[in-house]
């Protein structure tokens, strides 16, 4: 054991609360989640930053001591990479994703040029037996993820944003729907089930007016998989339903990479209880085929059909009139056209309101009238709504200020 000074922290290690000044060990366990102390070996132009634990992004440079988590990644548009089956302190690792993800890269996008190396300096050691300097590898998560988790919405209609690929848009999409939705008057909570570890798409959604966000990192899980993506819909679901003293209105969902990607977004829609729990489900596409193919295999393979659809192939007039035409689904671009989308959204959980002319008041007031139907009928089944809890009206929140729970 030997102590090393830590240049900067990668936000997968968030739970582990880090300081500058850490302990390392030799013996070095090769499991995801397990947290390495490494030296970066290059500079880069491109995709040279990481993370941190507050949500800012810091340039990473030759010399850096960084601290990051093992783990795997198989990014369309980015580094492909696995989990090392051994390690030793002076051996090459790379950066996988601006996270903090370490392992052994496969594959690169030629985009992004070669990934950092990084050479091993050994395992961080928590304490958590208090008054003995007994280390054990510190790991990535709050809690440890319960596979056998039970899902309870406790009625709070969920909206799911599912994507062609990574880089659809799902993320503009999940932000514009929450900003319209707190427009509104409602409780909006985040979360991200899917994808490799990092905290910036769940941090717009509170930019955007999210009160509370959650990600799957919060439960050990670097990066999701079809075995543990269901069990994580559901406990970030269910917790953010639950919500201590009041519940949201509604929770939004952005189910990270593709509906063909390695990341469990298959597994997720497979799962019956988790298909009814989606009361609308929104896909964000490309380009027009890729939005024709999307639709296609969502009702083919889960009998689900979108309420909508945004992302890039919904930029101009060309792409959303021929997704309508050809698909029959509704098509509303997330950065020119929100409120369309959220209206296409809200019809779907079976709410119709009007934006107020004088906005919110510092008593937290709008103008607008919003009714919650007695019941809706979801993408996949029929669902009872009545979101936050027994309220047949929404009251709203005063402004839209980001939650505290990921800063």
């Amino acid at each position: 054991m030997r102590p090393v000074f830590l240049d900067k922290i990668a936000s997968v290690t968030r739970a582990c609360g880090l300081k500058r000044e850490v302990r390392v060990a030799a013996e070095i366990p090769c499991q995801e989640g397990v947290v390495l102390a490494v030296r970066v070996l290059n500079d880069k132009s491109t995709y040279n930053q990481v993370e941190l634990p507050s949500g800012r992004m810091a340039q990473v440079k030759r010399g850096d001591v960084v601290a990051g988590a093992l783990g795997h990644r198989h990014a369309l548009f980015g580094y492909s990479g696995h989990l090392p089956e051994r390690l030793a302190p002076g051996d090459v690792v790379q950066v996988l994703n601006l996270g903090g993800v370490l392992g052994l890269c496969d594959s690169i996008n030629p985009n992004l040029g070669r990934p950092f190396d990084a050479e091993v300096l050994g395992t961080v050691l928590s304490f958590p037996y208090l008054g003995e300097r007994i280390g054990v590898p510190a790991r990535v998560g709050e809690e440890r993820l319960d596979l056998a988790a039970a899902l309870d919405t406790r009625s709070v209609p969920v909206i799911a944003l599912v994507g062609s690929c990574m880089n659809a848009g799902k993320t503009a999409a999940a932000c514009a729907l929450v900003q319209e939705l707190a427009h509104r008057g409602l409780t909006v909570d985040g979360l991200k089930a899917t994808g490799v570890s990092l905290r910036r798409d769940v941090l717009a959604m509170e930019d955007a007016g999210a009160r509370r966000s959650s990600i799957f990192t919060d439960y050990g899980v670097v990066t999701t998989t079809s075995a543990n993506a269901p069990a994580l819909a559901r406990t970030l679901i269910s917790r953010l339903a639950d919500g201590g003293v009041q519940p949201p209105d509604v929770i939004v969902a952005e189910l990270g990479d593709g509906l063909l990607g390695t990341y469990g977004v298959d597994a997720i829609l497979a799962a019956p209880d988790l298909r009814r729990a989606f009361t609308a489900v929104v896909l964000a596409a490309n380009d027009p085929v890729a939005a024709w193919g999307g639709i296609e295999l969502l009702q083919r393979d889960y009998g689900i059909r979108p309420v909508a659809v945004t992302g890039p192939a919904t930029d101009n007039a060309v792409g959303t009139s021929l997704i309508e035409a050809r698909t029959g689904i509704p098509a509303a671009n997330a950065r020119t056209d929100a409120p369309r989308l959220a209206e296409l959204v809200l019809a779907a959980l079976g709410l119709t309101g009007r934006r107020g002319s004088g906005g919110g008041g510092e008593d937290g007031a709008w103008d607008d009238d919003l009714n919650v139907e007695a019941s809706i009928e979801g993408p996949a089944a029929g669902a009872t709504v009545t979101p936050g809890g027994d309220a047949a009206t929404a009251t709203a929140r005063s402004g839209a200020g980001r939650g505290s729970s990921n800063r």
